[in-house]
């Protein structure tokens, strides 16, 4: 099968490959062309991810179709800009069908769970690896940015934290657990869900934002450092799950929580007036601790000691001693 027999059979005739709000032209032309409405912005964002690396080699091929847009789909959420469309780079070590349908019915399934249209891309061949590029729209001026953190700003979360490392090792087949524990670590892992409507919500409200990829402590450091404060996070707020805790312990769980990454749902500063209406709106917003004065990212248990641990979350280039 040639590249564009394959981009025919198994990627333009999807459900998401069919044009949607905002995509005035998709796949088969050199160029799609979106069609933003006045006085929206586009939002842009690309992310890859490889065997090996970013997923364990081999993986199930509709899992991973899932999390790989769901992984690139959450930078939109925590931009507060609204789904358009994506792109998808494919190389593949050999053109597999067994591997591609399933691959191609996971994709579609989290496409059209975040209201994503695919528009284009390319496929070649190599070591297995995927890059996804999406397309958003958010109102003039009303994105979300890390940059404008206040010192007195609350620190909060969008979700609870460290689900996805506690699966990790579920994931590479290192340890098990029972149905009731592992089955919701691993759904998280697998298939995250962007945070769309709570980084709707948060426009005009929110002073920063991202969302939690590399670890709770390593990504406030960037908003930390972006804003030009710093950031101090209580301990004992850390919002755990029961099945994290069930696999875990409450130790090893909180050290997933500030290091593990993968999470895929926002930490944001915010003024406090505005948390209870957020909550009164059914967003499940946890406040971990403040902004504050000075720089960088603490750690602080119930007396307020600092035990900021050395290492924050996870760094592709990070030298090993």
């Amino acid at each position: 099968m040639g590249e564009f027999e394959l981009i025919r059979h198994y990627f333009a005739a999807a459900p998401c490959a069919q044009a949607g709000d905002g995509v005035a032209l998709g796949i088969g032309d050199d160029c799609a062309l979106l069609a933003l409405p006045a006085g929206q912005q586009l939002a842009v964002s690309t992310d890859t991810l490889v065997a090996g690396v970013h997923f364990p080699d081999p993986a199930d091929p509709f899992l991973l179709g899932q999390r790989a847009l769901a992984v690139a789909a959450s930078d939109l959420a925590a931009m507060g800009a609204s789904p358009i469309g994506f792109t998808l780079a494919l190389t593949l070590p050999s053109v597999a069908e067994g591997w591609l349908q399933p691959f191609a019915e996971g994709l579609n399934r989290m496409a059209r769970h975040c209201g994503l249209s695919l528009i284009g891309g390319d496929t070649t061949r190599g070591p297995l690896s995927l890059t996804m590029t999406v397309f958003g729209g958010v109102p003039a001026g009303q994105a979300l940015l890390r940059s404008g953190a206040r010192p007195g700003d609350l620190l909060c979360v969008g979700g609870v934290l460290g689900d996805a490392a506690g699966a990790l090792p579920l994931v590479l087949g290192q340890a098990q657990a029972d149905e009731a524990i592992g089955a919701p670590l691993l759904a998280h892992y697998w298939s995250p869900s962007p945070q769309f409507g709570l980084g709707q919500a948060l426009r005009g409200k929110a002073t920063a934002a991202m969302d939690i990829s590399d670890g709770l402590l390593a990504d406030c450091g960037h908003i930390a450092s972006a804003s030009g404060v710093g950031l101090d996070i209580e301990l004992g707020a850390l919002p755990l799950s029961n099945a994290l805790l069930g696999l875990l312990g409450r130790e090893a769980a909180q050290t997933a929580a500030l290091t593990g990454g993968d999470d895929y749902v926002l930490v944001f500063s915010l003024p406090g007036e505005h948390l209870a209406a957020l909550r009164a709106d059914g967003w499940d917003i946890h406040a971990l601790g403040r902004v504050r004065e000075g720089q960088g990212v603490r750690l602080l248990d119930a007396q307020g000691a600092d035990i900021t641990p050395v290492v924050r979350g996870y760094q592709h280039f990070r030298e090993t001693p």
